[in-house]
């Protein structure tokens, strides 16, 4: 099965991490096998909310982190980009501790957008959040 991510490599995609809110949350990025992108966040005091448990937010955030490195990996030409237009989430387990862990697969990848839907699991492969993304795809426009 050829990838949908062409040629990048998981030391590729970790580049990407470097000075970014993936790296202020704690994000990582494990895999990008299988027409995927996978990646864990831990529960700590960066990813909390007042109640000492994950916020909703952070499993957005690393929701749409997941889903953006891919739509940017099926890229095929460097004038465009992808950009998130939406995401939801249904929360449907607090987790105190330890690490979530997202999987990002495409739904739709389409020429102006894509839909991606992401999966985040606890320590014990129980559901934690599940959320959808869309994106736009974009010629880049730099204004001088």
């Amino acid at each position: 099965m050829n990838s949908i991510f062409g040629n990048y490599t998981l030391q590729d995609v970790k580049k990407l991490e470097r000075n970014t809110m993936l790296s202020h949350l704690g994000i990582e990025i494990t895999s990008i096998d299988n027409n995927a992108v996978k990646g864990k966040m831990s529960v700590d005091h960066r990813t909390c909310q007042p109640m000492g448990i994950l916020h909703g937010g952070a499993s957005c955030a690393l929701a749409e982190s997941l889903a953006s490195i891919g739509a940017f990996l099926t890229l095929k030409d460097d004038t465009y980009v992808a950009v998130g237009m939406e995401i939801n989430a249904n929360h449907v387990r607090p987790v105190k501790e330890g690490f979530v862990y997202g999987t990002a697969k495409p739904f739709h990848l389409g020429k102006k957008t894509q839909v991606w839907t992401i999966e985040i699991l606890n320590e014990k492969n129980q559901p934690v959040c599940i959320s959808r993304m869309t994106i736009a795809i974009g010629r880049l426009q730099l204004k001088v």
